[in-house]
């Protein structure tokens, strides 16, 4: 009976352990250059960048079409064999200066077909604008989470993108950032 009572503490103490260290495994993911799927925190230069979320935008849903607001007047509708394609992101300034956030960015299809942002007014509060990031000590969030971009249900800032439907066959979807100087670009798997 004695050798069971001793058992006990060592079962608690491994059990403890174990805990300890699944809960250290489970904490803020390592930055990487090249992410396996959304959600990867990608190192582009000193910052530290996540895509909250990919997919497709409809101008017929009520929430899409605050994201469509203001488009270019020389950008034309999707054709039917296109559609418009939102990227959320974050960006987190993990050092103690200032730093540009990217202006670069693109999505790449399978068989190597290069999609750019289209180029939307500052005037919308829920698009992604390049900005000087301040350091850990002040706001090193961008968007910030007292932002409309920040606090909405992306809590990302949008990149805007015309894509044609054929990336349906030509997965996986890589989208690219690149460095402000102009460095090699570190990118993420889109979920499509």
């Amino acid at each position: 009976m004695t050798d069971r009572f001793l058992r006990i503490p060592l079962l608690l103490t491994a059990a403890l352990l174990a805990a300890l260290t699944l809960a250290a495994c489970g904490g803020h993911k390592q930055p990487t250059q090249h992410g396996e799927s959304e959600g990867a925190y990608i190192e582009v230069g000193p910052l530290v960048y996540q895509v909250q979320l990919s997919r497709e935008l409809n101008a017929s849903n009520v929430e899409d079409r605050e994201y469509l607001a203001e488009l270019p007047a020389d950008e034309a509708q999707p054709r039917g064999d296109e559609e418009w394609f939102g990227v959320w992101l974050r960006v987190q300034n993990v050092t103690d200066e200032v730093h540009p956030t990217a202006e670069d960015f693109e999505i790449v299809d399978s068989v190597g077909t290069h999609y750019e942002p289209i180029e939307l007014p500052e005037g919308n509060p829920l698009t992604y604008q390049p900005v000087a990031l301040e350091g850990e000590q002040v706001q090193p969030v961008y968007p910030g989470p007292d932002t409309a971009a920040g606090a909405g249900q992306a809590q990302g800032a949008l990149l805007l993108f015309k894509l044609n439907t054929s990336v349906y066959a030509n997965r996986p979807l890589e989208f690219e950032i690149t460095p402000p100087d102009g460095g090699e670009p570190s990118s993420v798997l889109l979920d499509l």
